[in-house]
C-alpha cells in the first residue's frame, strides 16, 4: 500500500515521516523545507507500506515548482491513500486544503498534528464531527514527541480498505451548475484518469498548466471562457477569487462546527517571540544569536582540535621508525594517516557543534523569524524575502540550498538566488575558515570573513538584479511558534548530516591524500605546480606548493585545506605562511568554483549553460576578491 503525506508547509509532515521511517529526510521549524519527495518502505506487522513525503504545498493551484511536484505526484494516482496532515493550531486555514483534495476522490485520512499546540491557543476541536462532516478517519498527533503516529497505519488500511473517499463539501447552487456544465463538457480525452468534478474547478479558476492543455480542444476552451464571464458578470469578480471565497467561507463555517475557541494561555515563549522579530531589538539579538553560535563553534573546535592534531603529528613523526622513508609505501602510509586525521581534525572538533547550532535554530523555529527580519535587506537588493531560506540552508550545504530555490516562483529569481547561495559559507568552507584564519590568527579574523563574505554577496544581489531586473512581490510566509527542539531530532539530525560527511567527504579526503602523496613521490606535484605558479604566485602571491592544493577543492572544499597541510609538510601553517598568505588563500577557497556535488546540483535545477556560467562567475569574484585583499591587506598587516 502506497501512503502519500500531503498538508500545508510547516505542518509536520516530514516529522511524522520521519518518525515512522527512521530518520531519513532533514524536517525543520520553517516553511518550504521539502522540496523533493522522499519515499520510503515500512513493515508493520506482516505487512509493507510505501510511504511518501511530499512537498508542503497550500493548495493544488501550482503556484512553485514543490506545489507542482506534489500535485503530479497525486495526480498520478500513485497513492493508495492520502494522509492530509493539518496543523490543527491553524485549523480554519489548513481546511481550504483539504476541501481540494476531496475533489481527487482518493481514499484519505486527516492528520490533526500538533494537537496540543492548538489546545495551548485555546482551540479545541471535535475530532469525531470533523470525520462525519468530511466521512473519513480523523487522527489526532503530536509528531515531534511521536504522540499518536501509531494511529496512521490503522486509519490508513481502514480508508483504504472500506475505500473512505472523502466528501466534497459543495459551493453554493449557481457555482455547482457552473461546475456541472463544464463537467458535461470535458472529453474523456482529455480527462485521463483525473476527476471530472477537480478538473472543471481548475478550468473554473483558470489554472494555467491545464489551459495550456486545453488548448489543443478550442470548442472547449471558449465554453469555459464563456462560463467564467458569466460569473465575473453576475458576482462582479473574477471567477477564481468567487471560488477561493466560497472554499473560505466552507472552511470558516467547518471550523466554527468543530471547533471552539477559548482564552488561549499567554506564555513565556510568546513574550520571547515577541523580542525576536521586535522591529528595533530583532537585528541586534540576529547578530547576537549567529555570533554566540558561532563562538562556541570555534571554542569548542580549538579545544577538541588540539590534542587530535598533536597524536597525529606524533605518529607521522614516528613512521620513518617503521618504514623506510623516500619508498612508495612510505608515501601511501604518510598519505593514509594524514587524510585520515584530517578527516577527524575537521568532524569531530568543528562540524559537531556546527551541526548541532544549525539543527536547534530550524527547530526552534528562528528561521523564518530570521527571513522576516531580512525581508527588507533582501528586498533592497532586488531578491524575494523567501530567498533567505535557501541562504540559511546553504550554510550546512550548498546542495539542499541549490535546491531549496525552487520555492522561488519567479526563474529570475531561483537563477539569482542559485547564484549567491554557491557562495554561501557551508560547512565544508566553514571548516576552512576555522581551521585556516580562526586557528591560525583568532575567532575575530574568522567572524569577519563571516561579514565580508555577507558584504560580497549582498553586493553581487545588487547588481545581478540590475542586470536582470524584475518587481518581486513581498513576502507572504507563516512563522511558526516557538517550539522547543526534541533531543532526539537533533541527535538524529546532526547524525545525518555527520553521516553524509563521514561516507562521502572522509573517504574523498583519504583518497586524495594518497593521490597526493603519490604525485609527490613520482615528482609529479612540481610540476602541475609550475603550471599554476602564474595564477599562485604572481597573481595572489602564494607558496607555489599551493596549487595543486586548489585542484582537490573543487572535490569538496575542505580537501583544499587537509591537502595544505600535507603539501606545505606541516600542521603549523603559520611558520610557512603569512597571515596575509592565509588569508588570500581563504578567500579565493571560499569564493572560487563550487564543488563537484553542488554543480550536479546546479546543473539538474538550472541546466548546463548556466551551471557553466555560476561556475565561471565564481572564479571571477574569488580572483578579483583575493587580489583586492592582496593589495589592501598588505598594507595594514
Amino acid at each position: 500500500m502506497k501512503i502519500a503525506f500531503i498538508g500545508q508547509p510547516n505542518a509536520g509532515k516530514s516529522t511524522i515521516f520521519n518518525g515512522l521511517a527512521g530518520y531519513k529526510t532533514m524536517t525543520a521549524n520553517f516553511p518550504g523545507q521539502t522540496v523533493h519527495y522522499t519515499v520510503s518502505k515500512v513493515k508493520v506487522g506482516d505487512e509493507t507500506f510505501e510511504i511518501v513525503d511530499l512537498p508542503g504545498i497550500y493548495s493544488l493551484t501550482a503556484i512553485d515548482m514543490a506545489e507542482l511536484e506534489s500535485r503530479k505526484y497525486i495526480l498520478s494516482g500513485q497513492a493508495d491513500v492520502v494522509i492530509n496532515v493539518i496543523d490543527a493550531s491553524t485549523l480554519s486555514r489548513s481546511l481550504e486544503l483539504t476541501l481540494q483534495l476531496t475533489e481527487l476522490q482518493v481514499p484519505m485520512v486527516i492528520c490533526l498534528n500538533m494537537i496540543d499546540e492548538a489546545r495551548r491557543k485555546g482551540i479545541e476541536i471535535n475530532s469525531e464531527k470533523l470525520s462525519q462532516i468530511f466521512g473519513v478517519p480523523v487522527i489526532e498527533t503530536v509528531a515531534n514527541k511521536g504522540i499518536g503516529l501509531d494511529a496512521i497505519f490503522v486509519s490508513a488500511k481502514q480508508a483504504y480498505h472500506k475505500r473512505l473517499i472523502p466528501k466534497i463539501q459543495p459551493f453554493h447552487k449557481d457555482i455547482e451548475e457552473k461546475i456541472e456544465e463544464i463537467e458535461q463538457i470535458i472529453t474523456d480525452e482529455f480527462l485521463r484518469n483525473i476527476p471530472r468534478r477537480y478538473m472543471a474547478v481548475k478550468l473554473l479558476e483558470g489554472d494555467r498548466e491545464l489551459f495550456e492543455e486545453i488548448e489543443k480542444f478550442p470548442e472547449i476552451i471558449e465554453k469555459i471562457k464563456t462560463i467564467r464571464e458569466e460569473i465575473k458578470k453576475t458576482h462582479g469578480r473574477h471567477a477564481d477569487t468567487v471560488i477561493s471565497s466560497e472554499r473560505h467561507a466552507l472552511t470558516m463555517n467547518i471550523f466554527e462546527d468543530v471547533a471552539k475557541v477559548g482564552q488561549p494561555l499567554k506564555s513565556f515563549r510568546e513574550r520571547i517571540d515577541d523580542l525576536l522579530t521586535n522591529k528595533y531589538l530583532g537585528y541586534p539579538l540576529l547578530f547576537l544569536i549567529l555570533f554566540g553560535i558561532f563562538f562556541i563553534v570555534f571554542e569548542v573546535g580549538k579545544i577538541i582540535e588540539e590534542p587530535i592534531t598533536d597524536a597525529f603529528d606524533s605518529l607521522s613523526q614516528k613512521l620513518p621508525g617503521f618504514i623506510e622513508e623516500n619508498t612508495l609505501l612510505y608515501f601511501i602510509v604518510k598519505g593514509l594517516i594524514e587524510g585520515f586525521s584530517g578527516g577527524v581534525g575537521v568532524a569531530i572538533p568543528y562540524l559537531i557543534p556546527f551541526f548541532i547550532g544549525l539543527t536547534v535554530l530550524e527547530d526552534i523555529g528562528y528561521l523564518p523569524r530570521m527571513a522576516f527580519l531580512m525581508d527588507t535587506i533582501m528586498h533592497r537588493i532586488g531578491l524575494h524575502g523567501k530567498s533567505i531560506l535557501p541562504f540559511v540552508v546553504s550554510y550546512g550545504c550548498n546542495v539542499p540550498g541549490v535546491m531549496a530555490t525552487r520555492i522561488l516562483e519567479s526563474p529570475r529569481d531561483r537563477f539569482i538566488t542559485a547564484t549567491l547561495s554557491v557562495l554561501i559559507p557551508c560547512a565544508a568552507r566553514t571548516t576552512v575558515i576555522f581551521g585556516l584564519i580562526g586557528a591560525y590568527i583568532g575567532g575575530l579574523a574568522a567572524a569577519g570573513l563571516y561579514l565580508f563574505n555577507l558584504f560580497v554577496i549582498m553586493i553581487l544581489g545588487a547588481v545581478l538584479t540590475k542586470f536582470i531586473p524584475e518587481v518581486t512581490p513581498g513576502l507572504i510566509m507563516e512563522i511558526p511558534p516557538l517550539r522547543m527542539p526534541a533531543l532526539k531530532n537533533v541527535f538524529m539530525k546532526t547524525w545525518l548530516r555527520l553521516k553524509d560527511f563521514m561516507l562521502v567527504a572522509w573517504p574523498l579526503l583519504i583518497i586524495s591524500s594518497i593521490t597526493l602523496s603519490f604525485l609527490e613521490y613520482l615528482k609529479i606535484d612540481l610540476i602541475l605546480n609550475k603550471i599554476f605558479a602564474p595564477l599562485v604566485s604572481l597573481v595572489l602571491g602564494l607558496p607555489e606548493q599551493t596549487g595543486i592544493t586548489l585542484l582537490f577543492g573543487i572535490l569538496r572544499k575542505e580537501l583544499s585545506m587537509i591537502m595544505l597541510f600535507q603539501a606545505m609538510h606541516t600542521t603549523e601553517l603559520n611558520t610557512v605562511m603569512t597571515d596575509l598568505q592565509l588569508i588570500v588563500y581563504t578567500i579565493f577557497t571560499i569564493f572560487y568554483i563550487p564543488c563537484v556535488g553542488t554543480m550536479g546540483v546546479l546543473l539538474k535545477e538550472l541546466g548546463f549553460k548556466r551551471m557553466i556560467l555560476i561556475s565561471g562567475l565564481t572564479i571571477v569574484i574569488a580572483l578579483i576578491l583575493a587580489v583586492i585583499s592582496r593589495i589592501i591587506l598588505s598594507m595594514v598587516i
